[in-house]
């Protein structure tokens, strides 16, 4: 039987996961936007063409990913694909410039509350919100989960002393992306045997809210490669791309 295939995409009122939600919409996908303010999950609905519809999630709350579980199965009975992209970089005030960030994220004086809360968000939310829609995943027939990593989370890469960016690996933002490669890898090995894709995927370095927009790509251009690996049906388990290729974990 044929199906519009559905998809949630986590974080997508706005950046990354708004350019993700779109292109599914155009793609002939029904389209979840996951929103932790409803009112700006809507807003974001609206401009999306397509089957596009909000839907409230906060990943760092039971009750929220339980109820949004719940509305999924109860509105169409299964999910094609989970796109977990919401994340966050830090808890401070919004406007701190990356510089700003990055100070404050050093491993020396890193506060615990924030690394706390970053983890809660981009790694204990996805394993939460993962889980939660593993049994709608389980009905679809050819699902996947795709994980909006970072390439400053590669420890392949931080090991280099060569590579650009290693001054900014935090065990903040930067290890909780480490983790969530983990988290990536642990979930496509489980669920291999049942045909569900897990892939991790790292947009590049682009101006977004969690830089204070100093990324150096376009949202359109860091949403190529998220696209690309969500749309891809019959693709591999088990990986961690950027958009030059395959990424050292």
């Amino acid at each position: 039987m044929q199906h519009t295939p559905v998809a949630l995409v986590t974080g997508a009122n706005q950046g990354i996961g708004l350019e993700i939600a779109k292109a599914l919409a155009a793609n002939g996908y029904t389209v979840l936007v996951g929103a932790r303010d409803p009112e700006r999950g809507e807003a974001a609905a609206r401009t999306i063409a397509g089957d596009a519809r909000a839907l409230p999630l906060d990943v760092t709350s039971p009750p929220s990913i339980a109820a949004a579980a719940e509305r999924v199965r109860a509105d169409f009975g299964r999910l094609d694909l989970l796109v977990n992209n919401a994340g966050i970089s830090h808890v401070g005030a919004p406007g701190r410039s990356l510089a700003e960030i990055i100070t404050a994220g050093r491993p020396s004086v890193a506060s615990l509350d924030e690394v706390r809360a970053v983890y809660e968000t981009n790694v204990f939310g996805v394993v939460a919100v993962t889980q939660a829609m593993l049994p709608l995943l389980r009905q679809a027939p050819a699902a996947r989960i795709v994980n909006v990593s970072s390439n400053v989370g590669s420890l392949g890469l931080n090991a280099d002393p060569a590579f650009p960016y290693r001054q900014v690996f935090s065990v903040g933002y930067a290890a909780s992306k480490t983790a969530l490669n983990a988290v990536t890898l642990a979930f496509a090995i489980e669920l291999e045997p049942e045909g569900i894709k897990v892939n991790a995927v790292s947009p590049g370095f682009t101006a977004t809210a969690l830089n204070n927009f100093e990324g150096t790509e376009t949202v359109a251009e860091g949403a190529r490669e998220p696209i690309r690996v969500a749309l891809e049906t019959d693709g591999p388990t088990g990986t961690f791309t950027g958009p030059g290729g395959v990424l050292a974990w």
